[in-house]
């Protein structure tokens, strides 16, 4: 009997039936031997490391049936993942069964099948030991780290709290964009919004021999000045400028790419890509039995085997034709430092099964992130997209204006990918036609903040600072969330308070373990020890005493951040004493258990400043389902939730006080209330849900001046002045009145507060 050691109980199912009755494939479920948790765990010296690898309970069942297995077996095979990580856990597999690591024969394959896991058992290779160096420098690194640090962070802010090598960098990135955000300060700027005759968008570059970029005209003052001298100028048709443009094709998937892809464009966080991911890689239904579909996800090559890119040249030049096919292969490198951590990039291993066909053997979820792989590798070799690039300027004496537009000549890769951009086609003009101006209206606007990262523009992030591996990339962010040091709400990632107070301490007493650049290099200190054998004893060395001595400074020199005072009595929901803390939003009691336990209560002066009754029952009943409502408490306070959830899940809110809007509904004439949501306040109509009105701003008995329209208006204030704004959808118009900026309408003059037509600010409700 031959046996094959594998990670995943899945992987094993597939790989068993693909072989002969002559194999046994088992599953080490992973990790079978690590450092312990209990204790630190690593002997270390002047000169000697020592790490004492123990089984995991966990693991004891698996590792006896593997080892009883292996002294019936002839040959036992190591086919664990090719990567650094994979190569350590069949180091450690080998150790766990009393066998010589480099004596087993070590398959390696990127895909799961049949074809590859039998040239795989026919060129066996050994354990790579620099890997596996590798991976146990990295691994010793992390605990070492997060052994010494997290109790330091713990003693001196609060208990619960950790660090890390590769966690605690790309927090400070987290919190030094925040900083951004909360340093920000708008700035105001105007635009002049043009429409020439045949309806020609057009943007002014330059004014009285100024360039006019975004931040320009700062004024409404001084964007009216120019609209009133512009009205009054006489355009010709200037420039005609017609280039072709290309669109190159985009690369095949690595790790860090699909996990962006599949969240823009399927809504999946990184989590859960990699966890679809790796069931299709593992195997799924195919017609020709179970197969791993995809291969290996964890990767940042973009290499392609050869015969899969030409499998796909044949399969571009039968179903798209010759027009579609480059002359020669399209081959992508990868620019940035890294390691390979596999050899291939993500792509599907059998073009046969198209998406057309999977949707017959593939789960929701899987047939999407499968569509998307399928589709990428496709397009990857495929001809380029061009485009027609036109440009035209309109001058007078005074300005110059641009339009732009552009014209989808061949639709190349997008044949497969599809593409949101659709044809802007500019009329046929001729240099030196005169032509008018249709319309010219100002706008204001404010500069805004860098936007908060999301899981996928983070990880991106990670990737070009060369931050973590791919493995890494989303354990690290759900890392970051399970320790409360983040939260995630509509994809925007916002750091907690005890975040920045964590990495304020870091900053100012250990640089080193935020500092992206040190991490980086880092990585790379550990690339050389899997490419190049360089000795991780030193590299571990080298960081472990002049981290210890910052270890050891900082337990005498760091000044105690804890804010909590022990109240003497302990938590309802854990036991755990309940102590007195300092926040953001004053003072709060909290439990000690934190973050296992989050209870947390007002204290006796917040109560009384705002008095709620308790969680628990309330005197009212559910207008839905006829069951009694109870109290309940949420980030935006107590409310009343029916006691019938889940089957009803009627809420209302509690001690509220109901505003209503002396202007009727401009819906169907009743009555606007104020009310409270998760995503914020706005004004309602009473009869919901039978009329659907809302709005962010309160209504006003202003009614739009503009004939046809009509349209009923809100108050809606800027950072700084109030004004009306009236959206009308049927009429695709909107009018905003302020007291100042004298205009024009179509190049006719009217009332000084008047703007139109449409505006883009997007502060209407």
């Amino acid at each position: 009997m031959k046996l094959i050691i594998v990670e995943s109980p899945a992987k094993a199912k597939t790989i068993k039936n693909f072989l002969s009755n002559d194999y046994e494939v088992i599953a080490s479920k992973g990790h079978i031997r690590d450092l312990p948790k209990a204790r630190f765990g690593i002997k270390i010296d002047n000169e000697t490391i020592i790490p004492d690898y123990k089984i995991s309970e966990d693991s004891t069942a698996i590792v006896k049936q593997i080892q009883e297995l292996a002294k019936k077996s002839d040959t036992v095979y190591l086919a664990t993942d090719e990567d650094r990580e994979g190569e350590a856990i069949g180091w450690h597999i080998a150790h766990a069964i009393g066998k010589d690591p480099e004596s087993l024969p070590r398959i390696v394959f990127h895909e799961i099948t049949k074809n590859a896991i039998l040239h795989a058992l026919e060129t066996p290779r050994v354990i790579d030991m620099d890997r596996v160096n590798a991976q146990q420098a990295r691994r010793l690194l992390d605990r070492i780290v997060g052994y010494k640090l997290s109790p330091l962070l713990a003693s001196k802010i609060q208990k619960g709290l950790s660090a890390g090598r590769v966690q605690s960098s790309t927090l400070k990135i987290v919190i030094d964009r925040e900083r951004e955000i909360r340093a920000f300060i708008p700035q105001e700027y105007w635009t002049i919004d043009t429409l020439f005759k045949t309806d020609i968008d057009a943007t002014l570059v330059q004014f009285e021999n100024e360039k006019i970029d975004k931040l320009t005209i700062k004024t409404g003052d001084e964007a009216s000045r120019i609209v009133s001298l512009l009205k009054n100028e006489a355009f010709k048709v200037g420039e005609i400028e017609t280039k072709e443009r290309k669109s190159s094709t985009p690369p095949p998937f690595m790790t860090s790419t699909i996990q962006q892809t599949a969240s823009s464009q399927l809504g999946f966080s990184p989590k859960k890509t990699m966890m679809v991911a790796q069931a299709l890689y593992e195997g799924v239904k195919t017609p020709e039995g179970t197969s791993g579909v995809i291969t290996y996800m964890r990767t940042d090559s973009l290499n392609l085997a050869a015969e899969a890119v030409e499998s796909a040249r044949e399969l571009i030049l039968n179903r798209y034709g010759k027009a579609y096919l480059p002359e020669n292969p399209k081959v992508y490198t990868k620019k940035s430092k890294g390691a390979q951590e596999a050899h291939e990039a993500i792509r599907p291993t059998m073009l046969s099964f198209t998406p057309e066909v999977a949707a017959t053997y593939l789960k929701p979820d899987e047939i999407k992130l499968y569509k998307l792989i399928y589709n990428r590798f496709i397009a990857c070799q495929m001809n380029d997209a061009r485009f027609e690039q036109q440009s035209i300027t309109f001058e007078s004496p005074k300005a110059e204006f641009r339009a732009t537009g552009r014209k989808l000549l061949f639709d190349g890769f997008y044949r497969v990918v599809g593409t949101d951009d659709k044809d802007k086609l500019l009329p046929s003009l001729t240099t030196g036609d005169v032509i008018d101006i249709q319309s010219i209206s100002t706008e204001q606007h404010f500069t805004e903040p860098p936007s908060r990262y999301s899981e996928a523009s983070l990880i991106k992030k990670l990737e070009s600072e060369g931050i973590g591996r791919p493995s890494t990339y989303a354990p690290t962010v759900s890392t970051l969330q399970a320790r409360n040091y983040i939260e995630i709400e509509k994809r925007a990632i916002t750091p907690t308070e005890i975040a920045f107070t964590v990495t304020e301490l870091l900053e100012k007493h250990f640089e080193e373990i935020v500092d992206a650049s040190f991490t980086a290099n880092m990585e790379e200190t550990l690339d050389e020890i899997g490419e190049e054998g360089k000795s991780w004893h030193k590299i571990i060395l080298d960081f472990y005493h002049p981290f210890m001595a910052k270890i050891d400074a900082g337990k005498a020199e760091i000044v105690s951040l804890k804010v909590a005072t022990p109240l003497g009595r302990n938590c309802p929901q854990c036991g755990s004493e309940l102590l007195l803390r300092s926040g953001r939003f004053g003072e709060f009691i909290a439990c000690s258990g934190f973050p296992k336990c989050k209870y947390t209560e007002q204290t006796e002066e917040a109560q009384k400043a705002n008095p709620t009754p308790p969680d628990g029952e309330s005197e009212e009943v559910c207008e839905k389902c006829g069951s009694a409502m109870v109290v309940k408490s949420g980030r935006n306070g107590q409310f009343l939730a029916c006691s019938a959830y889940p089957e009803c899940k009627n809420t209302k809110t509690l001690n509220q006080e109901v505003k209503f809007s002396d202007v009727p509904c401009p819906d169907c004439g009743g009555k606007l209330m104020w009310r409270q949501s998760r995503r914020g306040a706005f004004w309602g109509c009473e009869a919901y849900p039978k009329c659907k009105f809302i709005s962010k701003f309160e209504p006003s008995l202003h009614k739009c001046e503009v004939e046809g329209c009509g349209g009923a208006s809100l108050q809606e204030p800027t950072a700084t002045k109030k004004f009306l704004s009236v959206p009308n959808v049927k009429t695709e118009h909107q009018e905003k009145k302020q007291m100042s900026n004298s205009v024009s309408v179509r190049g006719e003059p009217v009332e000084p507060w008047t703007q139109h037509p449409s505006t883009s600010s997007g502060r209407t409700a």
